[in-house]
């Protein structure tokens, strides 16, 4: 073949390996193919060239590389002179045309095109079309869209006619069709997928695929091409278009590959959802793919990248590109048998409740049911997936919902479905995603106009969308007001939908509902909704919330709720010897700052160090406390007050009694958990900080429960508050995304920082730099610096982030954990991700990290530990979700958390359950160890359950030792220092609660 210098070769398909096996160590090959009759056309080349063979073949590929090597060690001088090759747009009559990209698919780009790029795609599809005088073309791309130059020319180098309607017409499906087909019978289409789809499925069966068509030749391409079981439905009986899948990029100049549907396919009545391979390349082109590392791929996942001897562009500002260049675009297949199917693009692979997934198959999928005309699906604001479809009649949502959950993944569910009259194209003929986002945004609005009538059509109607969700069958029967959702088939996915659709039907966000819908009953879930839609009325939560009381009925144990605006012992200034401190919060976190001087004159000197943090280093300014210890009666008793019939210590076994000591009125729920800090120039002058869903954030003196100063935020509070490392500042987030930097002596606005969405998360902070750490609904983390009023770094998290960040000093590490089910491990300095692990499900409870390990609890029942570096080390299984988060033992040997089954559990860090015990109702709070000095220094741990219930129980074994019932919910968790347990309530106040031990009574 050599000798007389072959230059063309027709092989049959079934042959070309055995043809490629047979000559691959003589040939080297720089060709195009012709698909005719199962033949292919090879031209030959005897040259050192690359080879661009078939693309589903692997062996082309390992040839191609061994020539390579080969060439670049015999063939150095002529491999040198290859590289040095370039294309220059300076030379005369290079260029053929320049063009902008429309930026949906990345950044905008500034193409500019040579002749010898583009004329081999012109070339190219006059053969593969097998273009006469006799055909018609439709300009159907404009002219600042590349595929518009193939048109034009393929038609003019051919002597066909080439049709140009306008602009006015093109919108028109219906008129459209009409002048392509009946008026002048157009028999060559190259378009999008979604220029197709505006016709709808009805027209295209019988006008554009019809038996009688004019249309000869149908080339998609610009976008993924349709499901082979769409595309069979469009086909009307008997239709023989010739239809192709093109693919290619602007920056290689339009297309790069091809492949026909064969017939055999596109006439087998049987159910088909292989997907369309891209096929082979166009005259000239290289197509390889490559994995994350520029390795080569033969058989997986990869990204595609275009090129070839002279199919070069120059992009924006180059002048020279070498011959061969290979451009990357975005775009990702898989090869499986040597074949390549497209997966998507890089934009189009998102990240879904913990899951990869691909929205261009939820669209296929939604396309593929039989009363879907077209459908288009986005992922808005990259938190919600929207399915907008036209629909062929009146179309029910729920028939959509579930018919989609029979043919996808739970977490490729759409969050909304949108109906509208058609769907919106760009001037390219592709979706125009931000003409969607303000179809959505509309839609939104309209509902949010809508108002209800009245609290008994929300009941009808949350029991109406609860069905639907569910997948219930839409019988009479109500859903029994005690129903669970977990219980009921419902899972972290579907909650999200039902959050979605009641706060669409009510018009507005209503706060909390996502973690009440996964932990509350129907009824419950139906009281959180009328306190926001109507917030002025006298609601109950629910069936044993008892009636809140007149004002004239308060004990006197209740303090006035004025605002005494008390100086607080700690100046303004960073005297560390003067605001020396200790600060409490829940799950027994004790932060003591710059008290070495003063740790001898507090009653309860630790012995030991131990605490999630700060057991991990010996910093200077920084040590913890044993769990606070229970001394018996506390100084200033005067305050206490007579137990009120409501608020009961349940005596029985119980060895210790409860007594109010004081209560404070907050004007609403209290979820918020407090945070107590002791001054250590002055223990009396201890300040417990406190929220509520009253906007209100209170300064409220420990032991007379005098309020000191009230400041009135943007909107509710669930946040817990954090104190600075000076002592000065309090840092609080809010609903209205903001978080508030406090003076912690006066309550006045010092700064207030601005995230996205609402801020239920709790700042943590860094006794070694100060800075603050905090996570938003944003699903963004922020490192903020008050000092200085700024945001040092902010990191995007995968997922909202609800609980709140913990920090390890040894190693270096901040965690935080996301709705989206990561837990993430960051450098605190950088912001930078050092490890991420993914759950599977939501984390509501907040990480804790102690020497050796890192804990937290998932809505999927189990109770997880990692080593810091990421490493699953245990998993310990309950039988309902856990929110509470965990709470350690001083020595570091135990762990306590709560859990939605009803129990409190104890288990060793080895992952062994110690012991566990049943309430009498679900636990969402956090629990408290502490000391109990007066009875040999026993540790207890104090607990709250949602239906109002404290429990005090003893560490080491889980007995009971006493209980008391808070008279509303309980989602708060308690603090405990010396005798006093503070804690908040859903009947609107704040509790200090006095311990008394069983021989003090």
């Amino acid at each position: 073949m050599k000798k007389c210098n072959l230059k063309y070769i027709l092989v049959e398909k079934q042959q070309i390996n055995k043809f490629k096996s047979s000559y691959e160590t003589l040939l080297n090959y720089d060709m195009f193919t012709v698909e005719h009759n199962d033949l292919v056309l090879f031209r030959l080349h005897w040259k050192n060239v690359e080879v661009s063979l078939m693309l589903n073949n692997s062996i082309r590929r390992e040839t191609y590389e061994k020539e390579k090597m080969t060439k670049n060690v015999n063939s150095e001088n002529s491999s040198e002179e290859k590289l040095e090759e370039h294309m220059d747009v300076r030379l005369k009559h290079c260029l053929a045309y320049v063009l902008r990209t429309s930026g949906t698919t990345g950044i905008p780009k500034i193409v500019r095109v040579p002749h010898a790029c583009i004329v081999p795609n012109i070339q190219h599809f006059r053969v593969l079309f097998e273009i006469t005088q006799e055909d018609v073309l439709f300009l159907a791309s404009p002219l600042t869209f590349d595929p518009s130059v193939v048109e034009i020319f393929v038609a003019l180098s051919s002597g066909a006619s080439l049709l140009i309607v306008p602009t006015s017409v093109k919108v028109l499906p219906s008129k459209l069709a009409a002048v392509l087909f009946s008026h002048h019978r157009v028999t060559i289409l190259q378009a999008t997928p979604t220029l197709l789809r505006r016709f709808g499925s009805q027209l295209i069966k019988s006008t554009v695929l019809s038996t009688n068509t004019s249309l000869r030749v149908l080339a998609l391409g610009g976008e993924a091409f349709p499901s082979l079981t769409v595309l069979k439905s469009w086909r009307g009986i008997g239709n023989k278009t010739q239809i192709f899948n093109v693919y290619g990029i602007t920056e290689v100049s339009s297309w790069a590959t091809f492949y026909r549907i064969p017939e055999k396919i596109l006439n087998s009545t049987l159910k088909c959802d292989l997907p369309v391979q891209l096929g082979f390349p166009l005259l000239g082109t290289v197509v390889e793919v490559k994995d994350t590392n520029g390795f080569t791929v033969q058989e997986g996942n990869g990204q595609v990248f275009l090129g070839g001897r002279n199919r070069v562009c120059f992009l924006d500002d180059e002048m020279t590109v070498p011959l061969g260049t290979m451009r990357a675009t975005g775009d990702f297949v898989t090869i499986k048998d040597g074949e390549i199917f497209f997966l998507g693009r890089k934009d189009s692979q998102i990240k879904r409740h913990g899951k990869r997934l691909n929205i261009e198959l939820v669209q296929q999928v939604a396309e593929g049911l039989q009363q879907v005309e077209s459908c288009a699906v986005t992922w808005y604001n990259q938190e919600k997936l929207i399915l907008f479809m036209v629909s062929k009649n009146d179309l029910v949502k729920d028939y959509v919902f579930k018919e989609l959950q029979k043919h996808l993944p739970s977490h490729a569910i759409p969050d909304e479905l949108v109906l509208i009259d058609s769907l919106p194209f760009t001037s390219h003929g592709k979706i125009d995603v931000s003409e969607l986002n303000k179809i959505y945004l509309n839609s939104i609005n309209l509902k949010s106009e809508c108002k209800l009538n009245g609290k008994e059509e929300l009941w009808e109607k949350l029991h109406h969308l609860w069905k639907s969700v569910l997948s219930l069958s839409e019988d009479p029967l109500k859903v029994p007001d005690e129903s669970l959702f977990l219980n009921s088939g419902g899972d972290s996915l579907k909650s999200i939908r039902l959050l979605n659709e009641i706060e669409n039907l009510v018009g507005t966000a209503v706060p909390g509902l996502l973690e009440i819908i996964l932990s509350s009953s129907i009824l419950e879930i139906y009281n959180h909704i009328l306190q926001t839609v109507f917030p002025d009325e006298d609601l109950t939560f629910s069936k044993n919330y008892s009636t809140k009381r007149k004002s004239s009925d308060v004990n006197q144990e209740e303090t006035s709720g004025k605002s005494l605006h008390q100086e607080s012992v700690m100046p303004l200034n960073c005297d560390n010897e003067i605001n020396a401190f200790i600060a409490l919060s829940r799950g027994s976190q004790i932060l003591s700052l710059n008290t070495t001087r003063f740790l001898t004159k507090l009653e309860h000197c630790p012995s030991a160090c131990s605490s999630d943090i700060i057991s991990q280093t010996n910093i200077q300014n920084m040590k913890s406390l044993n769990p606070p210890a229970l001394i018996g009666k506390s100084k200033d008793m005067s305050c206490v007050a007579k137990v009120s019939e409501e608020e009961t210590s349940v005596m029985g076994a119980e060895k210790m009694e409860f007594h109010v000591r004081w209560r404070s009125d907050t004007g609403k729920c209290v979820d918020a958990s407090p945070l107590l800090v002791i001054p250590a120039v002055d223990k009396s002058s201890a300040t417990v900080y406190i929220g509520s869903h009253s906007h209100r954030m209170m300064a409220v003196d420990l032991y007379s429960g005098k309020v000191k100063w009230e400041q009135i935020l943007g909107d509710r509070i669930e946040s817990s508050a954090c104190v600075s490392k000076c002592g000065n500042f309090i840092v609080v987030g809010c609903y209205n995304g903001l978080v508030y930097i406090l003076k912690s002596n006066s309550g006045e606005k010092y700064w207030m920082f601005t995230t996205d969405d609402a801020v239920k998360s709790s700042a943590t902070v860094d006794p070694t730099t100060g800075l603050f750490y905090i996570g938003s609904h944003d699903q963004h983390a922020y490192a903020l610096d008050i000092y200085k009023k700024k945001c040092v770094w902010k990191l995007k998290c995968g997922g909202t982030v609800f609980s709140s960040p913990c920090l390890s000093l040894i190693p270096y590490h901040l965690y935080f954990a996301t709705l989206g089910g990561l837990l993430l491990a960051i450098n605190p300095a950088t912001g930078k991700r050092v490890w991420k692990h993914s759950c599977g499900k939501p984390l509501f409870s907040s990480p804790r990290c102690c020497l050796q390990y890192i804990c937290i609890g998932c809505v999927d029942g189990n109770f997880l530990c990692f080593t810091h570096f990421g490493e699953q080390i245990w998993q310990f299984s309950t039988n309902g979700p856990i929110f509470s988060s965990p709470c350690t033992s001083a020595s570091e040997q135990e762990i306590f958390f709560g859990s939605h089954d009803c129990f409190i559990y104890c288990c060793s860090m080895k992952g062994h359950l110690q012991w566990k015990f049943e309430t009498t109702s679900r636990v969402y709070s956090t629990p408290f160890a502490f000391h109990n000095h007066s009875r040999g220094n026993e540790v207890l741990l104090a607990a709250a359950s949602t239906d109002g219930k404290l429990w005090i129980l003893e560490s080491k074994s889980g007995e009971l030792q006493s209980v008391y019932q808070l008279p509303g919910e309980v989602f708060s968790s308690p603090v405990v220092w010396e005798s006093m347990l503070i804690i908040g309530c859903r009947n609107n106040y704040v509790y200090c609660l006095d311990l008394l031990g069983g021989n003090q009574r």
